[in-house]
């Protein structure tokens, strides 16, 4: 088995320390911190790609987001500087009344990977903690994840609250989370939507672009 297909298999099968002995064995080898990211960002796509297709069901692809954030925990240690490239700033957090993290932690990780600037406000975010670090960091996007059928709505409010205190035009709305759609972000007027971590960092490549 080719040393990607070992990757690969270790963040389907949500193996984290397997993950996370390959990462290092890909910095070992000398390859920039990028470059070693780039087979766990093509595994991780192929998961949410499955969950999709509806090949994998939600603790799957919560066990694949786990091995990929212990690689990531390996190719960009916590505390220590990532790139030096800089693309714009992102304040991300789960909306009011849900408090999953995984996947929008791993959007975060992997928007620092390639060079975001990123406030992670954590779960269980109000839409007043929201409006205060938009106000005090000025972002260039705000990532908003919502797990929950019922919570999804707390992302219509929100963009609501933006628009009412003149906020919405400063700031791309990026929105994800397991229930979340391509038209759930048309209907409440979101700038744009991903399925999963990898896209997300696409997505938010091409919104700082325009």
């Amino acid at each position: 088995m080719n040393p990607n297909e070992n990757i690969r298999q270790a963040v389907l099968d949500g193996d984290a320390s397997g993950a996370a002995a390959l990462a290092r064995v890909r910095l070992d080898a000398g390859l920039s911190p990028l470059e070693a990211l780039d087979p766990f960002i093509a595994a991780i796509r192929e998961a949410g790609d499955r969950f999709e297709l509806g090949d994998f069901f939600l603790p799957q692809l919560l066990m694949a987001s786990q091995a990929m954030r212990a690689a990531l925990e390996v190719i960009f240690p916590p505390g220590q500087a990532g790139p030096t490239l800089s693309r714009g700033t992102v304040v991300a957090g789960t909306v009011q009344g849900d408090i999953h993290e995984i996947g929008k932690s791993l959007v975060c990780a992997l928007l620092q990977a390639h060079g975001f600037t990123v406030v992670d406000l954590g779960g269980d975010v109000s839409a007043d903690r929201f409006i205060e670090q938009i106000r005090a960091v000025n972002p260039d996007l705000l990532a908003l994840s919502a797990l929950l059928t019922t919570t999804m709505i707390q992302q219509k409010m929100l963009l609501d609250r933006l628009a009412q205190e003149g906020l919405r035009d400063r700031v791309k709305v990026l929105v994800g989370g397991a229930p979340v759609t391509t038209q759930w972000a048309r209907d409440i007027g979101a700038d744009g939507y991903a399925p999963d971590a990898a896209r997300a960092v696409d997505l938010a490549l091409k919104l700082v672009e325009k």
